[in-house]
């Protein structure tokens, strides 16, 4: 199996000061593309410690892409790195200084005399076009280690990944098929109550069970050889029942995006007004697209009781002339109600956080999903009602 590594570089990355958004979208990109990473590493703004990473991954990786440190500045050291590990000098590439002159003029701006730098890569590296910026990308081999150096900008090195370092991948290796990854996302089911129901399941050969706590959802993965399909899908049909009606959605659709397509296909919006989760809901549920017919943000302290809270979602659906309509009150002594109008009546429950440890803002992604989820039970037909390990249900209505 090939082995495909990725070394980020960068003081700001190291000390996470900025979040490595490009190891993330590279890890998920490799696996769609049959190429798994095996391993990444991260390293400062040092050129005996660059120096030492790519001598050390050059041993073992059979392709090493590596992130950053391109750029026209003093700690901008790949390039130096890499001919300082290969035994070789920094040859300056004319026809890249072209490349950036007329980036530069097109821009209306004139080109620092630092960008210069950006065009120097070693003796005998390749150099790999980067189409959208200034940083000269370059392929280097290093005890036979294929290395990729690539710029820290997003938006060019995903462009570079795609374009240019995946069609040689292909051209130079036999690349697998993708694995195949089956998953879904539970909510109100602890990561141990799962566990302890789904351990014992026999898995196809060459199959992992996984589990990814991210409150308040868990989400279930079984990842394999695509050959295995069968086997595994006989498996996820066991793991589907043992997560039942906490299963909120299967891949990545999300329960946002979810409900939009479903409201969608029943010519159904909804109307929003919330209090403790202070916008929170409005915007996850736009970010999906979901049809909405109006929001409000209210300001109030007070806890009414069921009755009158959901009375006012009534209100809220006809103001807003919706079908549904979800209304989330304040916290108050501990407690926080919150009501779903449907076309079949009105629902209305008041809550009580089991575990007080966590932060607000987990508190509130919570509540919005648990709002949501009344929705989705709704939608199945199922008791708006659910169970939930992190939260005591106190009144229902």
């Amino acid at each position: 199996m090939l082995r495909v590594e990725m070394l980020c570089t960068g003081d700001e990355v190291l000390h996470g000061q900025i979040v490595d958004t490009n190891a993330a979208w590279l890890a998920d990109y490799l696996f769609q593309q049959g190429l798994p990473m095996s391993s990444r590493m991260t390293v400062g703004d040092d050129l005996d410690a660059l120096v030492t990473a790519l001598t050390q991954r050059s041993q073992f990786a059979d392709v090493l892409i590596v992130n950053g440190g391109l750029g026209p500045t003093s700690d901008d050291l790949s390039s130096l790195a890499a001919a300082t590990a290969a035994g070789e000098t920094l040859v300056e590439h004319p026809e890249w200084i072209a490349r950036m002159e007329a980036f530069f003029t097109e821009r209306s701006r004139v080109m620092a005399p630092s960008n210069r730098k950006q065009a120097q890569i070693p003796a005998s590296a390749e150099l790999v076009d980067n189409p959208v910026g200034t940083a000269c990308g370059f392929a280097l081999t290093l005890n036979q280690c294929l290395m990729f150096f690539t710029p820290g900008v997003p938006s060019e090195f995903k462009v570079m990944v795609e374009q240019q370092i995946m069609p040689r991948l292909r051209q130079r290796f036999e690349v697998a098929d993708a694995p195949l990854c089956l998953r879904l996302t539970t909510f109100g089911r602890s990561e141990s109550d799962l566990a302890n129901q789904l351990d014992g399941l026999p898995l196809p050969e060459g199959s992992v069970l996984g589990y990814r706590s991210s409150m308040p959802i868990i989400e279930l993965k079984l990842t394999g050889p695509a050959s295995q399909r069968h086997a595994m899908e006989t498996v996820w049909e066991q793991v589907r029942q043992v997560a039942g009606e906490n299963m909120v959605f299967e891949g990545t659709e999300g329960l946002p995006a979810q409900l939009a397509r479903r409201l969608d296909e029943r010519q159904l919006c909804v109307a929003v007004s919330e209090q403790f989760t202070a916008g929170l809901l409005n915007w996850q549920l736009q970010s999906a697209n979901v049809p909405l017919a109006g929001g409000e943000l209210l300001t109030t302290k007070s806890q009414p009781d069921l009755p009158f809270l959901a009375e006012q979602t009534r209100q809220l659906a006809a103001r807003h002339n919706a079908p549904l309509a979800l209304h989330i009150g304040a916290l108050q002594d501990d407690r926080l109600s919150m009501a779903l109008h449907t076309p079949d009546g009105t629902f209305a429950q008041t809550i009580q956080f089991t575990v007080q440890r966590h932060s607000l803002k987990i508190h509130q992604e919570v509540v919005a999903m648990l709002a949501m989820n009344m929705m989705r039970r709704w939608l199945n037909g199922w008791s708006v009602y659910g169970g939930h390990g992190w939260i005591t249900v106190l009144e229902t209505l």
